[in-house]
This record gives structure tokens, C-alpha cells and sequence, in this order.
């Protein structure tokens, strides 16, 4: 992972990948939480920007707005795990969604977990009482153990123990998953920039929630709550996505056959500014034979960078969708 995120690219395919990263990081770790919206409609809502929103659009938009603002403060050097980031990254994602008392603040309340296919009661988190000195508990184990345990295996201790501690009202699996990938970050395991690991987690929901949740009275269950399991599946959900990513990108530069000349950048930050391009609007600023430019196409084809659609006069080629 940490030579993927070192590997360098043209700034216009690195900010496609980035985008594409960002919007599947946002619809897969809303959908996980009950967000109806499919990718295709992410998309737009993120393109679109609606003035009036519903709640599943103002998850997309909050999401998507928390994941560039953590990516920016990042590569500043000014983030570290501690309560005023979480507090902050839950205001972010819970923006415009509960009461100004509730948001950004840690639950003065109870809460019950329920099973979202019977609705029967499945986990009773901790008291409210409890939930500060846990937290605090949990950034300081973090802060102690960085550099020593495991970036992965401290990262997944992390993020099921937020998910025990249950710590606000709602938005608790979206600022987790936000407040992980920042966790992994700063270890050297950047998944801000090309992988989404909420991509993973929401192929199979229901194992997600087996394995990072529990099941009874927290008080109860405190003294013998076993790790394994779920460190086990967010470790392969982290190595999974790794390569789902390497598959989608290509090796460029390696070789002749691999590297991108200055005409092929032309063909994507033409498709960058307006979503497509065809070989009529590609003639218009080159001077590339026909049979040349048929080429170029398809090498970026090839690399898995473009793919055509259409047919005849109605071909255009646009970015490859992530899968």
C-alpha cells in the first residue's frame, strides 16, 4: 500500500482517481448506514450540488465535504487522533441532520442498537456517564501504541472500540470510518487519496456489522470482548481494496508501451473539463493522422484510464468508471 501511494502520476489522472476514490468512499460508507442513494445518483448530487436537499443528499454532501477537508488538513501536518478531531469530524458528517446540541458533541443520552432487518434490540452500548472517560481512554491507548503496534492492527482496535463505545446520538459508523482513515494516514497508509475501504465493508453489510458490533449489555460484555474476528476482516478488507485499485491502475512511464505523452494528457484533461471528447473534438487541437489518434485512444483504453461508448458518429470516449 505505501508503494501504491508513492507511485507517481499526471496530475489529471491522479485528481480523476482521487475524485472517483472520493465519490465511492461516500456513497459505499453512507449506503453501509442506510443511505438509499445509488453511485450513479452520488454522482450527480456531488456534481450538482442541489440548494434544497433531503437527508439521504445532505449524508452525500457532508461525507464528501468531511473526506476533502481531513485530506487537506493532512497534508498540512496538523492532525492527530484526540477528541477535538473526532468531535469535529462527527459535526462535519452530521451537519444539518440532528439538533445543534446533539452534533458535534458526545451523547447525554442512552442509546439502543437495533437489528436493522427485525428491529429487535441487539446491543445496549455504555452509559452516557461512561462514554467521555472512554474515549479518552481509547485516543490515549492510540497515542501510546502508535509506532509500535501494527498501523493496521492499532487502526482496527480503534475502530471497533468507537463502534462498542457508541459515542453519539447518530453518525457513529460514518465519523468511525472517517476518524480510521485519518488513523491510517498518519501511520503511512494514505487511503484518502486512492482506496476506499468503506467500498469493502459495503459488498457484504450484514458481515460488517457481525463482526465490528456486538451483541448484549456493554457491561456485561466489557471483560471478554474478543478482537480477533474483526481485525481479521478489516485487515483483508484493507488488502482487498489494495488490489481491487492496483487492477484499475495502470503502470505508467514503466515503459514505452506504458508511458503517457503529452498528446495522451491533452485527450484527459479535454475529458477532465467537459466529460468526454470524441475524435471530431480531438482533431480540433492536434494534428495526428486519423489512424494515429485511433491509437491514442486506444492505448488509453488499454491502460484503463478511458473507455469508449457509443457507436459510429455517436462514439465519445470518458473516464473508466471505478468498479
Amino acid at each position: 500500500m505505501r508503494d501504491l501511494n508513492d507511485r507517481r502520476f499526471p496530475k489529471v489522472v491522479l485528481v480523476e482517481f482521487e475524485k472517483i476514490a472520493r465519490e465511492v468512499s461516500t456513497y459505499a460508507s453512507t449506503s453501509i448506514e442506510g443511505n438509499p442513494l445509488p453511485l450513479t445518483e452520488v454522482k450527480k448530487v456531488l456534481k450538482s450540488k442541489p440548494e434544497h436537499v433531503r437527508d439521504s443528499e445532505q449524508e452525500i454532501l457532508n461525507y464528501n465535504q468531511a473526506l476533502q477537508d481531513l485530506d487537506r488538513v493532512l497534508r498540512l501536518g496538523k492532525t492527530k487522533i484526540a477528541l477535538p478531531l473526532v468531535l469535529d469530524i462527527h459535526k462535519k458528517v452530521i451537519k444539518g441532520l440532528l439538533p445543534s446540541f446533539e452534533t458535534g458533541r458526545l451523547r447525554q443520552k442512552p442509546v439502543v442498537i437495533n437489528d436493522p432487518q427485525t428491529g429487535h434490540t441487539v446491543y445496549l452500548p455504555p452509559d452516557a456517564e461512561e462514554v467521555p472517560e472512554l474515549i479518552q481512554e481509547l485516543v490515549s491507548f492510540v497515542q501510546d501504541k502508535e509506532g509500535i503496534v501494527d498501523p493496521l492492527i492499532l487502526a482496527g482496535i480503534f475502530h471497533k472500540q468507537m463502534v462498542i463505545i457508541h459515542p453519539f446520538m447518530d453518525g457513529n459508523g460514518r465519523t468511525t470510518r472517517l476518524a480510521t482513515k485519518v488513523l491510517l494516514a498518519k501511520m503511512g497508509l494514505n487511503t484518502f487519496k486512492l482506496f476506499s475501504f468503506e467500498n469493502y465493508y459495503n459488498q457484504n453489510v450484514s458481515k460488517y456489522f457481525q463482526t465490528v458490533g456486538e451483541c448484549g449489555d456493554y457491561n456485561e460484555l466489557k471483560h471478554t470482548i474478543d478482537f480477533t474476528c474483526w481485525l481479521e476482516y478489516f485487515t483483508s478488507g484493507l488488502i482487498d481494496e489494495l488490489l481491487r485499485v492496483q487492477k484499475l491502475l495502470p503502470d505508467v512511464g514503466n515503459t514505452p508501451e506504458t508511458k503517457l505523452e503529452n498528446h495522451h494528457l491533452k485527450i484527459l484533461e479535454y475529458i477532465k473539463r467537459n466529460g468526454f471528447i470524441t475524435d471530431r473534438q480531438y482533431v480540433l487541437f492536434t494534428d495526428r493522422a486519423k489512424a494515429t489518434r485511433t491509437l491514442d485512444f486506444q492505448k488509453l483504453i488499454v491502460l484503463g484510464f478511458i473507455e469508449r461508448r457509443g457507436k459510429g458518429k455517436a462514439t465519445h470516449y470518458v473516464f473508466k468508471e471505478g468498479e
